[in-house]
């Protein structure tokens, strides 16, 4: 049993070394050249790296015979189910699960942090899961009745850059940035090797044209979702904003 779960763990060990080698290169050039920390710093920083190599290797093993085996498995039982329909609603709430993803956690909370609670964390964290889900859900019915997945990319592309022309400019530097934190671990393991398995028990459909194209779909979603906050947001300044000069106007017509 020990031996199966760590299969092939030096093997990860070694990927993510290679990954993180450049780094840890990068920092000792900066440190004695530039920064020349005191020591018990660099120690800290020093801890930090082995604990990064180590969750790393752990997680990507985790990976590899836990969320993508359990992942297509899943997808296989689903894709097996007589009503199809079923699928659209699953997918919805696994694409609103994002708010599991550690990089989505880590820029909701710089978001609200850097605008000093201007975007609160929670109503961005709510918006980003509700943007995924509709993703998920929509690429649920693009793998049931078989459509391509240019209907999705091109207009809705086109739409986000349109947004872009009434979103503040805050929210829209957001909003892209938001497209890359929510296609990260869970989405690219657990959910596109779910996929996967769906499309090889669905009649018709090709697990490699088919069962892809989720991810791109997700990175679409929150840009979609974040501009519209955007857009609510300002809406909701210059209503604040007539209100508020409605008011001096009408303060200074009584005191003359």
């Amino acid at each position: 049993m020990t031996f199966d779960i760590f299969g092939g763990f030096l093997g990860t060990m070694q990927e993510v070394a290679i990954a993180l080698l450049p780094l840890a290169i990068l920092f000792a050039i900066f440190h004695f050249i530039f920064l020349k920390l005191p020591p018990r710093k660099l120690l800290d920083i020093c801890i930090g790296f082995v604990l990064a190599f180590a969750g790393l290797s752990l997680f990507l093993q985790g990976v590899h015979i836990g969320f993508m085996p359990f992942g297509e498995h899943m997808g296989n039982v689903l894709g097996g189910l007589s009503f199809k329909w079923i699928l659209i609603p699953i997918g919805f709430v696994i694409g609103f699960a994002i708010y599991a993803e550690p990089a989505v956690a880590v820029m909701v909370e710089q978001a609200e942090k850097v605008s000093g609670g201007y975007i609160p964390e929670k109503l961005l964290l709510y918006t980003l899961s509700t943007g995924v889900g509709i993703s998920v859900a929509l690429s649920m019915i693009r793998l049931i009745y078989g459509f391509s997945l240019w209907y999705f990319i091109i207009p809705g592309y086109i739409i986000a850059f349109v947004m872009v022309r009434f979103s503040p400019r805050t929210f829209t530097s957001i909003a892209f940035d938001s497209g890359g934190v929510s296609t990260g671990p869970m989405t690219a393991t657990f959910v596109l090797a779910m996929f996967t398995g769906i499309a090889g028990q669905i009649e018709g459909r090709d697990p490699l044209l088919d069962g892809f194209g989720m991810v791109a779909m997700v990175a679409l979603a929150p840009i979609l979702s974040v501009l519209t906050l955007g857009i609510l947001f300002s809406r909701k300044e210059k209503s604040q904003y007539v209100s508020d000069d409605s008011r001096a106007k009408a303060s200074d017509h009584h005191r003359s």
